[in-house]
């Protein structure tokens, strides 16, 4: 019985399944494949392209280097690491969502230099100039970038007026923020460069203070085209006046000049007569009279009664209404005719010239 169970054992022991041994040839499999893919991931990882408007920052053992040329470069795999940056220009919007369009209200409203409240939409261009501090001076370069054009804008806007920052003084505000923007970023120092940033729209919050807002702008345009035709009234009717002022102070002068030379004829004369009058007193002086007396009695007429009741009246009237044209010259009586007309006419005579020679 026991040979029995014994060569049961040794059958069972004959037949039991054997476990398979790996050959040589299978490990050698395994290593190939492992050292394919090692090439494959060495040869995919040891290369990388920088485009035109891109830089590369390279990473070995923690230590970054920025990478400016274009084109093909090589790196250790596993052991160096490559970030590629965007050096385009870039921007974002403040007071509004870009995509949507929607206002922002915590970043629009703003309050003005005379307690008006506006909203205020900008878009802010920034370029990435340094890749490294870009990548490892702060986690978030673009939202300091952003924080310092909220505070900046705000800055600026509670320095004016509402009326500037609706209209005329939209440029020298955008001046003004974008030299303050870049002071304080050359201060933090993040690889950022503002580029441009523009007042894409300005409007009252509420629709009511809009149309107030609108009623004022079309009075100013009222107010300026006023302002404009009255410039172009003044520009027409100033030459006319000056022209009309120039043509008066032209007669004066001229009607000066006038006065002046016959001021300085009647002098001349008067002067000539001076010196004919120190030669000859009485003669001038007669002569003098006579010319008086025919300039201011030259159509006297002179009655001769010679006390007999006939009297004469010289000059002679023509019978034909005619003026005699002896009337001009001196009367000379006839040769009875010596009464008391030719003696009161000589009396009269010696009277006007001893009175001539008074006032003389």
């Amino acid at each position: 019985m026991d040979d029995f169970n014994m060569n049961m054992n040794n059958m069972r022991n004959r037949w039991k399944p054997r476990k398979p041994k790996i050959g040589k040839a299978a490990k050698r499999t395994a290593a190939v494949v492992a050292v394919v893919a090692v090439a494959a991931l060495a040869a995919t990882d040891c290369t990388y392209q920088i485009q035109e408007q891109e830089q590369a920052v390279l990473t070995t053992f923690g230590m970054p280097k920025a990478v400016t040329e274009t084109g093909l470069h090589f790196k250790i795999p596993l052991i160096q690491r490559v970030q590629k940056v965007n050096t385009t220009i870039q921007g974002f919007p403040i007071g509004y969502q870009q995509d949507t369009n929607e206002v922002v209200s915590n970043e629009g409203i703003m309050i003005t230099s005379d307690y008006n409240f506006i909203d205020v939409d900008f878009f802010v261009e920034y370029r990435i100039t340094e890749p490294v501090k870009y990548l490892y001076t702060s986690q978030e370069p673009v939202e300091i970038l952003k924080s310092i054009a909220q505070s900046c804008i705000r800055t600026v806007i509670a320095s004016y007026s509402v009326d500037d920052v609706l209209t005329t003084g939209k440029s020298e505000i955008q001046a003004k923020i974008r030299e303050m923007i870049m002071e304080k970023m050359e201060q933090q120092d993040v690889g950022i460069q503002l580029v441009n940033i523009t007042i894409q729209d300005s409007e009252p919050p509420t629709q009511e203070v809009m149309r107030a807002f609108k009623a004022v702008e079309t009075a100013k345009q009222g107010k300026e085209t006023a302002v404009n035709n009255a410039n172009k009234y003044r520009n027409e009717q100033l030459p006319q006046a000056e022209a009309q002022a120039d043509q008066i102070i032209q007669d004066a002068e001229a009607a000066k000049q006038v006065r002046i030379n016959e001021a300085e004829a009647e002098v001349a004369r008067f002067n000539a007569m001076y010196e004919e009058y120190v030669k000859n007193p009485e003669v001038t002086k007669q002569r003098m009279f006579y010319e008086a007396m025919e300039d201011v009695l030259p159509d006297m007429k002179l009655i001769i009664d010679d006390g007999t009741g006939t009297q004469k009246v010289l000059p002679l009237d023509s019978f034909t209404g005619e003026t005699n044209a002896a009337s001009d010259d001196a009367y000379e009586p006839a040769a009875g005719e010596s009464g008391a007309g030719t003696a009161e006419g000589t009396s009269g005579t010696q009277q006007a010239q001893n009175t001539q020679g008074g006032d003389q």
